[in-house]
């Protein structure tokens, strides 16, 4: 296999870790731990694995032995950058407590498990992978794990394997997936501990013991980098308005970042939108607002970055989507069945309330088809597949046309949606190092005997030596919410905090952003260098954590 220099110079980098981890290592218990919501429901489904304390390590603990142990890992859902240096972590922790340990990848996703497809992941094999990007090493998938045949299935080849321990490296429904097999398995006492480890580049799986996911760093870095090339070059021509959609379903945590590094003049936050209680006309009038200002001082380029779930924010169109997902969990087939679309819009308003009804009526018609797609597996609406980018550049040249007709034409919009590009990105000096202290956390509650704990490293906006391992218990995070149309425990997501550091910041400078010079272009990740430019966290962290 042909290798690029960086490929060459990276395999040889040594991840950084925190000090608890590089000897033996001492467990100390925290408090006891309920979930964030819904304490009643949750720990009646979760009576094993409910209200356990959480974890800290710390340096010197006392040697100990600890028995060979064979684990298997899933990459579950999208991929992130420093999944593999995850699995390499896992693999050198295992090593340390015992060289006979084994540990076996399991092939595509969560269906490995249950269809028994597997490989042990050797020395060889792992070294090959160590800070590289995406999940290639054995795969990923969006199986979900939540049939009881499913964790029989698994259990069994479990047991051909003298499997005792499974870590799933996943975002909160995968995690979620890894809470209910961990406590189907204690409660059956079969012998098998599960841990999750927290993955998405979306960053919206956080808390105050998960400071963040892994991956978002280094996606961050990568569309910040797009941004940036692309504000140099709306800074050259002055004649194009870039509207970058970027990933987020759930949250915005992936625009408010990248603004923070490139200083767009307009970004869009969907947990603001939902705040001010906007409409989709309102949204296009508030773009458009600063649009015209630039207009005229004769200004008729800029950026403007859009989070791809933005659409399930605005609280009309929230109230439909919401409708829609119930809707077409019952009347899936029916629906699919008819000839054409127009057949479909005109079905699906008369099974909607007369309000939806109403708000579906109003869209344009290749919008509210969009919103009839096909679910993703937890049967939300795929966001990333509305072209929000496009829709928004065709309302806000319509208002501008009819409002400030003498600039309208003059407005031309140019679309782009960063996604896959920054997700297999080879990860960022700080990904390589927190994913990898990740995987060797996992290895270290495996030994302990943990299970249903979620690997966590905190105090990541200190030197690598000061960050804190432990674990927390997955339940800790829960909350019930309505799945395909039924009410089931899944870890809350966590939205942008509109009375956070962050957010703060972009409102504090968001107006000079839309009239003045501003715009940063931050350039490619660096690898090696300076420590304030190869290793620093992302703003967000570093306000949220500015003592």
């Amino acid at each position: 296999m042909t290798k690029s220099a960086l490929q060459i110079a990276r395999a040889a980098y040594a991840p950084k870790m925190p000090e608890s981890l590089k000897g033996s290592v001492k467990i100390v218990e925290g408090r006891k731990t309920e979930s964030i919501a819904d304490q009643a429901d949750i720990a009646k489904l979760f009576p094993n694995t409910y209200g356990m304390p959480l974890l800290t390590f710390e340096a010197g603990g006392a040697a100990k032995s600890f028995p060979a142990v064979n684990v298997g890992v899933i990459l579950s859902g999208g991929q992130a950058p420093g999944g593999h240096n995850v699995i390499s972590g896992l693999f050198d922790g295992l090593k340390r407590l015992n060289p006979n340990s084994k540990l076996y990848g399991f092939l595509g996703g969560p269906g490995g498990l249950v269809d028994n497809k597997y490989m042990e992941l050797t020395s060889d094999i792992i070294d090959e992978y160590r800070n590289t990007g995406g999940f290639d090493i054995i795969g990923s998938g969006r199986t979900k794990l939540e049939e009881t045949a499913q964790f029989d299935q698994g259990l069994e080849n479990c047991k051909k394997l003298d499997i005792k321990a499974i870590v799933i490296i996943g975002g909160d429904d995968s995690n979620t997936n890894a809470c209910v097999l961990a406590e189907y398995y204690a409660q059956k006492n079969a012998g098998v501990q599960v841990i999750g480890c927290p993955k998405t580049i979306d960053g919206d799986l956080k808390n105050e013991m998960i400071e963040t996911s892994f991956g978002f760093d280094t996606a961050c870095k990568v569309y910040s980098e797009l941004i940036g090339n692309i504000q140099r070059d709306c800074n050259s021509s002055k004649k194009y308005w870039h509207f970058i959609k970027l990933m987020g379903r759930s949250a915005s945590h992936i625009a408010l970042e990248c603004a923070l590094q490139t200083q767009p003049c307009v970004t869009i936050i969907s947990e603001e939108v939902e705040k001010k209680g906007m409409t989709l006309d309102g949204l296009v009038a508030e773009v458009a607002a600063t649009i015209i200002a630039r207009a005229k001082e004769g200004k008729f380029f800029g950026t403007v970055l859009i989070p791809e779930g933005v659409v399930e924010f605005i609280p009309a169109i929230k109230k439909l989507i919401a409708e829609l997902n119930d809707l077409l969990a019952h009347h899936e087939a029916e629906v699919n069945a008819l000839a054409n679309n127009d057949e479909k819009r005109a079905l699906v308003a008369k099974l909607l309330s007369a309000d939806s009804a109403a708000t579906f009526a109003s869209l344009p018609v290749a919008f509210a088809n969009q919103l009839m797609l096909d679910r993703d597996p937890h049967g939300n609406v795929q966001v990333s597949l509305i072209e929000t980018e496009k829709l928004l550049i065709d309302m806000v040249k319509a208002y501008i046309k009819k409002n400030e007709p003498a600039l309208g034409a003059k407005f031309q919009g140019q679309p782009h949606f960063f996604g896959y590009e920054g997700r297999c990105a080879a990860p960022s000096n700080f990904d390589a190092d927190y994913c990898y202290s990740l995987g060797y956390t996992a290895s270290v509650l495996i030994g302990e005997g943990k299970t249903g704990y979620m690997a966590s490293v905190r105090n990541l906006t200190a030197p690598t030596a000061q960050w804190i391992a432990g674990g927390v218990p997955v339940t800790m995070m829960m909350n019930m919410e309505k799945r395909h149309g039924h009410m089931k425990p899944v870890i809350q997501k966590a939205l942008v905090d509109l009375n956070g550091a962050p957010f703060k910041k972009l409102v504090e400078c968001r107006n000079e952003w839309a009239t003045q010079p501003s715009f940063v272009y931050p350039g490619p990740i660096q690898y090696f260098g300076p420590t304030e430019v190869c290793d620093q966290p992302t703003k967000t962290l570093a306000l949220e954590q500015k003592k």
